[in-house]
């Protein structure tokens, strides 16, 4: 019989509790994927605090707090955008662990510096944020499911350096 494996958001969902971390999301390109996935595991609840899917600019500013200056200076695709999501959701919400996820899914918006594929992802605590650039490639589904597997990656190293 074959040993069943945890899936990562389980994984990461067994970090969150053991530490007694909660974790909030923004998610633009990914629609709530991220937090579709962390919700699936049974007892989500403990840990995940909410979400918010800000595939606007203005929900982006209005609910999640990034600031109009932002985006105007550097586009709802940046490093400077997913970061100010990430923190601004765990204010928000509040939780312990804010992630924002920005980027284009395709197959259209792209443009020659932003390509179809270009997802930023921030992971922000109270005292730190740690931002990823990535390109993925495939179709706007295989984009969504990349940027999510990636931002769980991100929150499980965080908190296995923590408990460390």
């Amino acid at each position: 019989m074959a040993e069943e494996r945890e899936s990562l958001e389980a994984f990461v969902g067994r970090l969150l509790r053991e530490c007694g971390r909660t974790i909030a999301c923004a998610e633009s390109c990914t629609g709530g994927l991220l937090t579709s996935r962390l919700t699936d595991v049974a007892g989500s609840s403990a840990y995940v605090m909410g979400a918010v899917v800000s595939y606007t600019n203005e929900v982006k500013a209005s609910l999640v707090g990034v600031h109009e200056a932002t985006l105007k200076a550097f586009g709802a695709v940046s490093e400077e955008t997913a970061r100010e999501m990430a923190e601004g959701v765990r204010r928000a919400i509040p939780a312990d662990i804010g992630v924002g996820i920005t980027g284009i899914a395709g197959p259209g918006g792209a443009t020659a510096e932003k390509p179809v594929g270009l997802v930023y992802i921030a992971v922000a605590t109270a005292g730190a944020v740690h931002v990823e650039r990535h390109i993925f490639d495939g179709v706007r589904t295989e984009v969504k499911r990349q940027s999510t597997e990636a931002a769980l990656s991100m929150v499980r190293d965080l908190l296995l350096d923590d408990s460390h």
